[in-house]
């Protein structure tokens, strides 16, 4: 059962809403719908990991609506698996047999919010907005950090060494021992790679590489 849904690319997020019981889907589908959300919705937690497999969805963009309860698959299990998997959307779990320890392991985990049934629409829809600003400021991250490898990518292979070594905190004599250049050199070199990562200090030229991950050389 599917409302809403949405391809992959689109900027619109997708809340996805895993549950068992057909009357949860209906009535969460119905609100979502309601507020102008898109959502999709799963009858297990099977159907939803092979949807996610798939890519049927774009799988960075959204939030995820998992009861904890359900046959074959849990949703705790549901968890585990799509950790396994390099999922990052946000997760609330939603139970009506839910207890402390469940919600402290779905917590250290990574999700977001528990909350048990019956809920209100608002303790929901609060939720799910909650989740929803979670994903936009990963989002927000990795796009940054896709310029930046971007940028790392435009530099030539002595700057990307430069800048390698200006990460580790290396001082341009030192640099230019070590690559047996002169002192000036490693200074033009070094302007070169400010300008091309578009940055105005060093501080902020070595935060959004370290952001960035290990630069290949």
């Amino acid at each position: 059962m599917q409302n809403n849904q949405v391809t992959a690319g689109m900027a619109s997020p997708m809340v996805h809403v895993v549950d068992d019981d057909n009357a949860v889907l209906d009535s969460v589908g119905m609100l979502l719908d309601s507020i102008g959300i898109n959502n999709s919705c799963y009858k297990d937690a099977q159907v939803f990991l092979e949807a996610y497999e798939k890519s049927e969805f774009n799988k960075q963009n959204g939030c995820i609506l998992l009861d904890i309860r359900m046959p074959i698959i849990s949703g705790i299990e549901c968890q585990h698996r799509l950790v396994q998997m390099g999922c990052s959307l946000p997760i609330i779990f939603v139970s009506g047999h839910g207890d402390v320890p469940t919600a402290v392991e779905a917590m250290k985990h990574g999700a977001v919010e528990f909350i048990q049934k019956p809920f209100r629409d608002q303790v929901l829809i609060d939720a799910i907005q909650k989740a929803l600003q979670v994903n936009a400021s990963e989002q927000q991250k990795l796009e940054k950090i896709k310029q930046t490898r971007a940028k790392i990518a435009l530099l030539t292979a002595r700057e990307t060494q430069i800048l390698k070594a200006v990460v580790l905190g290396k001082a341009n004599k030192v640099i230019a021992i070590d690559l047996h250049l002169s002192q000036r050199t490693i200074e033009i070199h070094r302007a070169n790679v400010m300008e091309k990562m578009q940055v105005k200090s060093l501080a902020e030229l070595v935060k959004v590489v370290i952001d960035a991950g290990p630069i290949d050389v």
